[in-house]
């Protein structure tokens, strides 16, 4: 279902389409998206998730310290969000991230560690943990796998595969697969819902 030339016209700014084309078709073919719409749904969530595959890790480049603060339960006041950028990325990543999701506290490292990464942006120690052993890669080892497309595609469908998301996807469900994906937020649901419809017009005549 997944060739480089319907991935081309589904993400045009993909600078790389064989290579995301041939992870994702090859682990696809290994799970339970067997369907269109099941394809079309995972499709909107991974546009989304990588800006229309032109990135493969979450960006803690933040710049403005009142979006970060707002953004951040985490962040404590504007001066801590100003003091957090001048520190960099990793000091945001560790500050938003430490002591959530199975990870340690913000001195762990594993905030940046374990930071969102690859087709659905696996983020925190704990799912690193879970669907490593689901596959039998040691992700916490080497959490540079999920960022790789090849590792990272298996890493997406083995997620989308253990959360039940398929189910949803039957009956075009893409708030309850963006709950699942995401949290209970549905953070940008109206890009979601537009990947999805798009990727339903390119994989339909396929």
């Amino acid at each position: 279902m997944i060739t480089a030339a319907t991935l081309k016209r589904f993400a045009p700014m993909c600078s790389t389409p064989q290579i995301h084309a041939a992870a994702l078709e090859a682990a696809r073919v290994k799970s339970q998206v067997n369907t269109p719409a099941r394809l079309a749904c995972l499709m909107g969530q991974i546009a989304h998730e990588t800006a229309g595959l032109t990135l493969m890790v979450e960006s803690m480049n933040w710049r403005d310290p009142e979006r970060l603060d707002k953004f951040y339960s985490a962040v404590r006041g504007i001066d801590d969000a100003k003091a957090l950028i001048a520190r960099g990325q990793a000091a945001i990543a560790n500050r938003v991230y430490g002591g959530r999701l199975g990870n340690g506290d913000e001195a762990s490292g594993d905030g940046w560690r374990f930071r969102g990464s690859g087709y659905l942006q696996l983020t925190g120690r704990a799912n690193y943990v879970e669907i490593g052993k689901l596959l039998g890669l040691d992700l916490v080892g080497h959490p540079e796998w999920v960022r790789d497309p090849a590792s990272a595609a298996r890493v997406a469908l083995q997620y989308w595969d253990a959360r039940g998301c398929n189910e949803l996807a039957d009956v075009g469900d893409v708030g309850g697969v963006t709950r699942l994906i995401n949290g209970p937020a549905l953070a940008g649901i109206a890009d979601r819902l537009s990947a999805t419809a798009r990727a339903r017009e390119v994989w339909r005549a396929t």
